[in-house]
């Protein structure tokens, strides 16, 4: 088999793994059902219900990332097999972060990846980066380019969390609103013994969700596609889970404010 016809197959094969790890794009087309009582009450950050979105302009940019990294897991596959001739210092500082974080367990896993890429991407607008506002950026253009909003710090940690082993079910990305700022904020969760830890450009401590009492809700997203979480006043006048046996983790700098 030639160069081109492995590097085909290669595709095929991690394009496959993407889908499983990432969730089919066609799953995030699926229309709302027709019943309130259908809405998605699974455990979510932020322990609310949510209802899948039908169409918009946050699940078309979600499917237009989804796009970009399927060509990304195939440069990282044949950079992970062949560090030394891989061209791409972006994919191999990547993988240099996904490394570190596999080397350890737990929320020290889950923490090496917050911290690193909190210290690995210079929290820059849209507007001054791409002269428009609202851009969604893979992985590997945000490390290429070293800087990005609090969006591409979301995608980047979904991503490397996902590289070194968290499990797919455990990971999520959330929209949420910050009254204090007057604008809309992303961040990166994972699940770890049953509770969530939010991973926050803005802090380099990793907060479980009961704790990060000045944010709204609005959309989540995983692998199954993007929902919008069901009306709910702000976290901090809700009532004040009993605090959890153990807990506590890591998070830095961030920016962005956008309509859905």
């Amino acid at each position: 088999m030639g160069l081109f016809g492995k590097l085909h197959a290669l595709r095929a094969i991690v394009l496959a793994c993407g889908l499983i790890w990432l969730g089919p794009a066609s799953s995030l087309r699926a229309e709302v059902p027709d019943t309130p009582a259908a809405a998605e009450t699974a455990h979510q950050p932020f322990g609310l219900p949510a209802s899948p979105l039908p169409g918009g302009r946050l699940l078309q940019k979600w499917l237009a990332v989804q796009t970009r990294l399927d060509d990304e897991l195939v440069q990282l596959a044949l950079c992970d097999g062949d560090r030394d001739g891989c061209v791409s210092p972006a994919a191999l500082k990547l993988l240099a972060i996904v490394d570190a974080a596999r080397a350890r367990e737990g929320r020290a896993r889950i923490g090496e990846i917050n911290r690193a890429i909190n210290l690995a991407i210079k929290s820059t607008s849209d507007l001054a980066q791409y002269g428009e506002i609202d851009v969604w950026t893979s992985p590997l253009v945000t490390f290429t380019r070293g800087a990005g909003d609090c969006e591409d710090y979301a995608i980047a940690k979904f991503v490397a969390l996902r590289l070194a082993g968290i499990a797919p079910d455990d990971l999520r990305i959330v929209i949420v609103h910050d009254p204090m700022r007057g604008e809309d904020h992303a961040i990166a969760a994972a699940k770890l013994d049953g509770r969530w830890l939010t991973l926050d450009n803005r802090r380099m401590a990793m907060v479980e969700d009961a704790d990060a009492r000045n944010y709204r809700p609005l959309f989540v997203i995983d692998r199954d596609g993007a929902k919008r979480y069901d009306a709910v006043p702000l976290l901090a006048g809700l009532p004040r889970p009993a605090p959890p046996a153990v807990l506590s983790i890591a998070a830095a700098p961030g920016p962005v404010s956008q309509a859905y």
